[in-house]
């Protein structure tokens, strides 16, 4: 079987144990579980940042209080969430990364897109939607250097192949409380094209 066959690859991103030492030496001394949901021809791409613990314990994305929000975001029900053939979820990190010790989610270590990213986005291929979730997918997909309020205020500037979010935890409600044009003006657009594109 060829290495860039996406069941292979697939295999091999779960079987991946690179962090396996970072992992152990965090405060959760856990070990590397990936959370693989992608498949070649899938319409929506979803980048976001890396599986919290309940998606760790789970082995599925965004299940999680982070997840309703998003959904809710993109308009979908879970069942058309979690349609590989419609939606591809490729976070910056594959696994957990842990907390520290104020018990503060690690970042996603860089070592995991390094390895594995332009391999997973050769694999998808042309996905007609994009969406990144957060400031490290932002600044990984688009090189971007500014603050997530102002990359996600220029949403227009790259719609509607492309749209930024903030991260849906409930750390960002006062964000949303600060900044109504997301709800009131991006996201009736982000929920039109999404429906556009699974729909095609």
């Amino acid at each position: 079987m060829s290495t860039s066959d996406p069941t292979h690859l697939s295999a091999e991103i779960r079987a991946c144990r690179l962090c396996a030492d970072r992992f152990a030496a965090t405060h959760t001394a856990h070990e590397p579980r990936p959370v693989v949901w992608f498949r070649p021809g899938a319409r929506v791409l979803i980048a976001g940042q890396a599986p919290g613990a309940r998606v760790h314990a789970s082995g599925r994305p965004f299940t999680d209080p982070s997840g309703d929000r998003l959904r809710d975001w993109l308009g979908l029900d879970e069942v058309q969430f979690y349609d590989r053939d419609r939606v591809a979820i490729v976070p910056m990190a594959f696994c957990f990364p842990g907390y520290d010790a104020r018990k503060a989610d690690l970042p996603p270590p860089p070592i995991c897109g390094e390895t594995w990213h332009h391999r997973v986005m050769d694999a998808l291929g042309d996905v007609p939607l994009t969406v990144l979730v957060g400031g490290h997918a932002h600044k990984y997909h688009l090189g971007v250097r500014t603050g997530v309020t102002e990359t996600v205020a220029a949403w227009r500037d790259r719609a509607p192949s492309v749209f930024t979010l903030p991260h849906p935890s409930w750390r960002n409600t006062a964000w949303l409380r600060k900044n109504p044009w997301f709800e009131g003006d991006l996201l009736p657009v982000l929920r039109q094209r999404v429906q556009d594109v699974i729909h095609d």
